[in-house]
């Protein structure tokens, strides 16, 4: 259940802005102590240089930015905001992300982007869901930042049996033709995002579409990387 307005929705200490909807102190401690690598989010020795997976064979996008792991505290505020559904949270979660995106920012390899978008639900799973929460974030996120966003300019033109529910290997197969760009990115750069990226394969199929189509590079800004 959602707090009393104004106390934080972990710890219950009071905020200094209601609408953050987390503290700074619990914001610093999903972050954890574990080091990730840049590239694929996964842990490695230093989170500043790509691990040894991404130095042998790299994922398509070019950097993954994820707010934690998918643990507590993180992971229950995420699956209350999908499955309850509870699109209230969604400008609480997309700070943590932009807070993420920030601190990245001051590393050496950071790209600046020229438009957001957001990973797309199939029409018929949107209509049941209500909403697309990957969009809520991009919508916030846009306010912020001022990039670009573009609601619908990627669509799912293929409904697909759900990921969670699958191996590594059929994820991959499941997603082949499933998505569709609408609008030119030759030259830009794009950041992807997603609420949670577990095995990768749907952020690197449109990852994909979008080099083929010219994309300079794709960043994947995630809340959860599930490790």
């Amino acid at each position: 259940m959602l707090t009393v307005s104004g106390l934080c929705w972990l710890c219950r200490m009071p905020l200094m802005l209601s609408h953050w909807g987390v503290c700074s102190g619990c914001a610093r401690a999903m972050k954890g102590r574990e080091k990730m690598c840049p590239v694929c989010g996964l842990p490695a020795a230093a989170d500043e240089i790509p691990c040894g997976r991404c130095l042998q064979k790299p994922p398509p996008w070019q950097r993954l930015i994820a707010v934690s792991r998918y643990a507590p505290p993180l992971s229950p505020l995420v699956h209350q905001f999908k499955f309850l559904p509870r699109p209230e949270m969604a400008s609480m979660l997309a700070r943590l992300l932009l807070l993420a995106a920030l601190n990245a920012r001051r590393h050496k390899n950071w790209q600046k982007p020229d438009m957001l978008m957001s990973v797309p639900l199939h029409v018929r799973r949107q209509w049941r869901r209500g909403f697309n929460q990957s969009d809520l974030l991009c919508r916030a996120l846009t306010r912020w930042l001022q990039y670009p966003w573009q609601q619908g300019a990627l669509r799912r033109v293929r409904e697909t049996p759900v990921q969670r529910q699958l191996t590594a290997r059929l994820r991959k197969q499941n997603l082949k033709n499933a998505f569709r760009l609408e609008l030119p990115v030759t030259g830009l750069h794009i950041v992807l995002v997603d609420d949670v990226v577990t095995t990768g394969s749907t952020v690197a199929e449109i990852t994909r579409l979008l080099i083929r189509s010219g994309a300079a590079t794709v960043q994947v800004w995630c809340l959860c990387r599930t490790l």
